[in-house]
């Protein structure tokens, strides 16, 4: 709804630069209730998208899907890079395209940011892989790089993690194009030929420290901030319990790519409960996430490896495993000649580089790659540099899925390669396509899910119940199933007492349905957990007002008008809220004949007044309190404004007519 429906700026009347401005919800970027959230390009992808199509959802799902095939295609063709042209690309492929944890991002249209910007993050990733294949052999390779810094650039303008892009391209330069390991990267750097290596290395770390510099700059200097329901952990005052919850988060985040089984379109309040001991259990899964973590990356680094591919075929030893000629590669890290198969193509003037183009890299290579691609990219969801608005997100993961795809591809050629029978080699090809078959199914029953509102939120009732009942709610109230919204409401109080919103939606149902007292109780509550909700403080005036209790509603309406929009949310519908509070402070005085002070309080409510406001009973009531002080050309002013802003207010017509008739 807010990034969306409620988003001026995608109105063809708002400026389009207010893009650049603001947040993806519509707000300030300096705003302090601004989520920080910095994607412009998405922005301007949605506000196309409505200048075409209006609020018809289709076409926003078009875009979504079209995107994740360009994504896809686009990963596959990077896996050809690693694997070759055999199958290990299709299956790369295959799993990335087929992965249930994708479902957000594409069925959800807000996940759009986070497609778009892996959608640059490959590009900007293949760029700077053609720099590395064109580097001291043609001048174009400049050329790529900035294509590579400008691709990065793009997608953090999409998403935020987008930029740890460049973080990727020289882990891809030094472990995969040059094929060093750890010990050597020192001895290297004394090597007068690497010095385009690191002038690379250079331009990328220049470019995002200036990236993440104007990032930081112009989201004012500092941080978002959430309520702690949106991330119970950052809240927590106990050291502890924030450190172990968040080195357990990652190890969720990993089950949830190896094993999509349970997913939920929110996964912030209770639904992952926190580690508040050593003694839980849970603490194991940790434990053995970063000990396996460690060991993989420890072994990849290491030592030499004695297996390399050639052409698609695994080499051992300097024998191919396969059928063919046998390769004796020489064990330089940089170019690796080969004095058997292509010794005839480098008698015909094959360059070094256009041979090594020929080689894929080991195993160790593509896993430290695979490791880099799953982890870096979601360093910024880690909560290590700055807390976040949420305990997981599912869309989150749509880039680190490239690398986990990676690693299983790897995982299971490696086996393919060890195993001796073609019994086993054929069990672990059939396993490969049983897990893509289980992941495309899985798929598609999530995008029934997807299919609604009502079944989204039916579908996250076991991980996430309090957030998931309250939702459902509004939707059953939309439906005017009022009895099922009730319960509804109250199942989601049930799990979670203080939920400022729930409060305040079942006593606006309450209210609608003339249950004025019990309406009245939940306003109170919903206040008393959120002392900044105006939208309560209004409701709770409005029902003052018509019990006849003129003195408490002025007060609670002056009240409300004095909550300022600091560190809110939503500052948008807050001064709506605050808006209609003093329109009906207004008409409180105005009905107790106090028009002056009634004008007072209507001027005010004009300059607190957002642009989504509809102003048209406003500026109806100010002509009305003219009128009685019998100054017409100031009524006939407002009168004239009221109709202008909505041509067919019936209010204004006859509050109008009455004054021309008198005129």
């Amino acid at each position: 709804s807010r990034a969306i429906k409620t988003n001026q700026d995608l109105l063809p009347e708002t400026p389009w630069t207010h893009i650049f401005y603001n947040d993806f919800w519509g707000t300030l970027l300096t705003h302090s209730g601004s989520h920080k959230s910095y994607r412009p390009l998405c922005t301007l992808s949605f506000r196309i998208n409505h200048a075409v199509g209006g609020m018809d959802p289709w076409g926003y799902h078009l875009v979504n899907v079209l995107l994740h095939a360009a994504v896809t295609g686009l990963f596959t063709n990077f896996s050809r890079i690693l694997f070759g042209d055999g199958y290990w690309t299709l299956i790369a492929g295959l799993l990335f395209a087929s992965h249930p944890i994708h479902t957000e991002a594409v069925a959800g249209i807000v996940g759009r940011a986070d497609i778009g910007a892996c959608l640059f993050f490959l590009l900007s990733l293949m760029c700077y892989v053609k720099h590395c294949s064109t580097r001291g052999s043609s001048p174009s390779t400049w050329g790529w790089i900035l294509g590579a810094g400008l691709c990065a650039g793009c997608s953090m303008l999409w998403k935020e993690q987008g930029v740890t892009v460049l973080a990727i391209s020289a882990v891809y330069d030094i472990f995969v194009f040059h094929r060093l390991k750890m010990h050597q990267i020192i001895s290297a750097l004394y090597k007068r030929k690497n010095l385009t290596l690191f002038f690379s290395i250079g331009l990328l770390t220049s470019w995002g420290t200036a990236l993440l510099g104007v990032r930081l700059y112009w989201m004012g200097n500092r941080p978002p901030s959430f309520s702690n329901s949106d991330n119970p952990a950052a809240d927590s005052d106990s050291f502890l319990t924030r450190t172990l919850t968040f080195f357990y988060l990652p190890t969720k985040n990993l089950w949830l790519l190896l094993c999509p089984d349970t997913l939920s379109f929110d996964w912030s309040m209770d639904a992952v409960p926190l580690l508040k001991a050593v003694s839980d259990w849970r603490n194991l899964h940790t434990v053995a996430f970063y000990a396996g973590l460690l060991l993989l990356a420890y072994f990849s680094l290491k030592g030499s490896s004695n297996e390399r591919e050639f052409n698609g075929k695994t080499v051992m030893n300097g024998k191919q495993n396969a059928n063919g000629h046998s390769c004796h590669p020489e064990m330089e890290y940089k170019t690796l000649e080969v004095k058997s198969s292509f010794a005839s193509k480098e008698e015909n003037g094959l360059k070094k580089h256009e041979i090594q183009k020929l080689q894929l890299p080991s195993t160790e290579n593509i896993v430290i790659l695979s490791l880099s691609l799953l982890i870096v990219p979601f360093i910024p969801a880690t909560n290590l540099f700055f807390y976040v608005g949420f305990v997981i997100a599912e869309r989150v993961l749509y880039v680190p899925s490239m690398g986990f795809c990676l690693l299983v591809t790897v995982g299971v050629r490696a086996l393919y390669v060890k195993a001796q029978k073609r019994f086993l080699k054929n069990l672990v090809f059939c396993s490969t396509a049983a897990l893509i078959v289980f992941y495309g199914l899985k798929t598609v029953v999530r995008n029934g899910d997807w299919q609604n509102e009502e079944m989204l939120y039916r579908s996250g009732i076991k991980v996430n119940p309090a957030k998931a009942w309250g939702n459902l709610g509004n939707v059953l109230k939309s439906q005017s199933k009022i009895s099922e919204a009730e319960s509804a409401y109250r199942n989601a109080l049930y799990y979670r007492s203080n939920m400022a919103d729930m409060l305040y939606n079942l006593g606006l149902l309450l209210q609608e349905n003339s249950r004025f007292s019990e309406a009245l109780h939940y306003y109170k509550l919903a206040i008393g957990s959120r002392p900044t909700l105006a939208s309560a403080y209004l409701n709770t005036g409005i029902i003052l007002m018509n019990q006849g209790k003129t003195e408490e509603a002025r007060r609670t309406f002056v009240k409300c008008s004095e909550i300022p929009d600091e560190n809110l949310k939503d500052p948008h519908a807050h001064k709506s809220s605050v808006t209609s509070c003093l329109y009906n402070l207004g008409k409180l005085f105005h009905e107790q004949g106090h028009y002056e002070e009634a004008l007072t309080v209507y001027k005010e409510a004009i300059q607190k007044m957002p642009r989504q406001f509809a102003p048209q009973s406003l500026y109806n009531m100010m002509g009305e309190a003219y009128m009685r002080m019998s100054r017409l050309p100031e009524a006939e002013h407002w009168y004239v404004e009221s109709l202008r802003s909505k041509s067919d207010h019936i209010p204004a017509h006859l509050t109008y007519g009455k004054l021309l008739a008198l005129t």
